[in-house]
């Protein structure tokens, strides 16, 4: 009897402060929607007891038999930590990334790429300067009507200060719907060293390169590493840091899927030497297949854009990666295009969802089914519209 086909699944979430198990039940409930409209059978079962945050999957496809163990490589604990900070401190986080983008040329770099992803970048700057304008009014008013009740400036002035700040503080309140606090944090931690990564998200990539390292020694089909978002850029890294340990070449095969990817918001600052070299060194190996899938309608993510080309470290030897459209304007149905219309962080999300209308990307048989990524792709070329231009030349 042959046996199934066996992968494992580390999976690198963005910027998110919610803990892995909402990864797991999205998983569960999207999974189980694509395999009623694709036609395979997709089971989730719990790890076995001791082992890291994941869920293990077995699948039935036309073309076999498949078992996989996914692992959500957890660090919502260091995004959680940059989050705690107090109105004031949001604002000039605000003041200080701004300046960061604006001075270094990233900013003009961005906005030659696409518009939707810088205008998601000065959307929460938008909203904040609003909810601050409405603050000085709501003290303005409150000062305002004090005065025309008391007549006495020094009942005036502290009632306008608390008016103000009940006015911020209901703002920040709403953020769950908003999401603008929370871009600026997302925002200021990639420029908080200039594109550099803080030291304790490099300690945290080093045990992720461990769990890889470990990964790649099992006796199984494939390894597939997947980055979402911001998580997509943490996954090239995560990838050369095994490939310099000289992992690769032998045992399972190694794939990497990036997913909505923002890799010039972190690439294109003066700090991200490290990311550039390894965006380099991923594009010429030949021990690796490297999807890049991204889509027009996702306006948080630069879509089609090569991320080694745009960042000017595409060399003659650059094989990766494959970049695709998810073509949100055709496997979406009109049912999901309206449910998602004004629903922007709920499109940056669909790479991990179901699509009605199905073409060759499918999130669930990538990572549960019996082919390898490079087989399953192996004949496609880029997508239509890709851009490779580079913006700033090579950024050493």
């Amino acid at each position: 009897m042959t046996r199934p086909f066996r992968r494992r699944v580390l999976y690198l979430p963005g910027f998110d402060p919610m803990p892995p198990r909402r990864y797991r039940e999205m998983y569960r409930r999207e999974s189980r929607m694509q395999a009623r409209i694709s036609g395979y059978d997709l089971a989730m079962e719990r790890p076995a007891q001791g082992t890291a945050f994941g869920w293990q999957t077995r699948a039935r496809f036309p073309e076999g038999e498949a078992e996989a163990r996914v692992e959500v490589l957890v660090w919502s604990d260091l995004v959680q930590a940059s989050m705690r900070t107090g109105i004031m401190a949001t604002y000039a986080q605000m003041l200080r990334t701004a300046w960061i983008y604006v001075r270094s040329g990233a900013l003009r770099r961005m906005m030659r790429l696409r518009r939707g992803p810088v205008l998601a970048a000065l959307y929460p700057v938008a909203v904040l300067l609003g909810q601050l304008l409405g603050a000085v009014l709501a003290a303005v008013l409150a000062g305002w009507a004090v005065m025309a009740l008391t007549g006495l400036p020094w009942l005036a002035v502290p009632l306008a200060l608390v008016a103000a700040w009940g006015a911020l503080v209901a703002a920040k309140s709403q953020d769950h719907r908003l999401f603008a606090h929370y871009l600026i944090h997302d925002y200021a931690f990639t420029a908080s060293l200039h594109g550099a990564y803080p030291p304790v998200l490099e300690d945290r990539l080093a045990r992720f390169t461990d769990r890889l390292s470990d990964a790649l020694a099992e006796d199984i089909d494939e390894v597939l590493v997947v980055g979402h978002s911001s998580g997509a850029y943490l996954a090239v890294s995560l990838v050369a840091d095994v490939l310099r340990r000289g992992a690769g070449g032998t045992g399972p095969a190694l794939a990497l899927l990036t997913l909505g990817h923002v890799v010039p918001m972190a690439a294109f600052l003066p700090g991200a030497h490290r990311l550039r070299a390894d965006l380099g060194l991923l594009s010429e190996r030949p021990d690796l297949f490297w999807l890049d899938v991204t889509a027009p309608g996702d306006a948080c993510s630069f879509a089609l854009c090569d991320p080694v080309a745009v960042t000017g470290m595409a060399g003659p030897g650059q094989r990766w990666p494959l970049v695709i459209s998810a073509a949100f304007t055709q496997t979406l149905s009109p049912r999901q295009q309206r449910d998602m219309r004004h629903r922007w962080i709920r499109r940056h999300m669909q790479y991990l969802c179901a699509f009605e209308r199905p073409g060759d990307y499918d999130y669930f048989a990538i990572t549960a089914g019996p082919r390898r990524l490079a087989d399953r792709f192996a004949d496609r070329q880029h997508s239509p519209g890709r851009i490779t231009t580079p913006v700033a030349g090579r950024m050493r």
